[in-house]
């Protein structure tokens, strides 16, 4: 059956436990040196099915396992077993509502001052949350070019998911929600367009879809992937990725950025300039409508992104 009770179970180290038995040591390394590695993953409840869909699992693991290899962190399952316990830690904290699933590998040792990660123990995380919508994805949101540079691949890998890079993302962030802004746009070390603080960027111009490539210090994202996917094979557009520069996005058509969080949130102004005509565009909306139904099964075809869910 669901867990009804107030104790909300996580995956810890081969065990399910209540949250307030999980203990990690304040010497370990993460703690002190950003030494993790994540991933978001949503499960999306579907009021229709009556059931959870976790969308695009087995690729989430994928990526997290190429972030766990970056970091020298060698966990004790296979990624199709990790997506089993997932599954099955949602059946236990089942909810009929989106949910959010947050894997965690990290260094645990506690050794200050070793930097010798292959030399280090690892423990993995898991735990899910209720989650709505982490920006207006009705209205449109605000942003700014951010002060703040991408941090580029040659300093922290961004195709992977770790968790010290993010210092970078929530200075950034900071910086824009200070200033009135409701997300910020961060430049690679050239200067190009790189990414939001947690999303991939995309703009439109007379019809082309356009994207920075994965060379521009850029996560290499799964909702991004997807979006492609859906403009070139459900919309017939073309897309396009190519470095962007700062300039080009102020006369755009249209903006939007996409993520397992931001989900796909168009971007209506930056840096005070409006985006088209200020409102959501054409295109945007079409993409945002087809994106909602896939995660929610009900675009024909595209089932096999999706992982059911159901309560015990």
């Amino acid at each position: 059956m669901p867990n009804n009770t107030k104790k909300r179970l996580m995956f810890f180290n081969g065990k399910f436990l209540p949250e307030d038995e999980i203990k990690i040591p304040p010497t370990a390394h993460a703690l002190h040196y950003g030494t993790a590695c994540f991933e978001g993953i949503r499960a999306y409840y579907s009021e229709k099915d009556k059931n959870l869909f976790v969308f695009r699992l087995e690729d989430h693991y994928k990526r997290f396992f190429y972030s766990c290899k970056t970091l020298f962190i060698k966990l004790p399952y296979s990624s199709k077993k990790i997506a089993e316990l997932t599954v099955e830690l949602l059946q236990k904290n089942y909810s009929e509502t989106d949910i959010y699933i947050r894997p965690l590998a990290f260094k645990s040792d506690p050794a200050v001052g070793n930097f010798n990660l292959p030399t280090l123990e690892s423990s993995l995380l898991i735990y899910t949350v209720p989650l709505g919508r982490y920006l207006n994805t009705e209205k449109g949101i605000k942003a700014n070019i951010s002060s703040w540079m991408r941090v580029p691949d040659n300093a922290i890998p961004p195709r992977g998911k770790i968790a010290g890079a993010y210092v970078n993302t929530a200075l950034a962030k900071t910086e824009s929600l200070q200033n009135g802004f409701d997300e910020c746009i961060m430049l690679d070390r050239f200067g190009h367009i790189a990414e939001g603080s947690a999303e991939n960027f995309f703009m439109i111009k007379n019809g082309v879809v356009i994207t920075p490539p994965m060379y521009d210090d850029i996560l290499v994202g799964i909702t991004r992937g997807t979006v492609i996917l859906v403009c070139e094979k459900e919309l017939g557009l073309k897309v396009v990725e190519r470095s962007i520069a700062r300039a080009e996005v102020y006369s755009a058509d249209e903006v939007f950025v996409v993520g397992t969080g931001a989900e796909v949130t168009p971007v209506v102004e930056i840096d005070k300039h409006e985006v088209g005509d200020g409102k959501i565009g054409p295109i945007t909306a079409k993409i945002k409508e087809l994106y909602f139904k896939m995660v929610h099964n009900e675009v024909p075809g595209y089932s096999k992104f999706l992982t059911k869910v159901s309560s015990k």
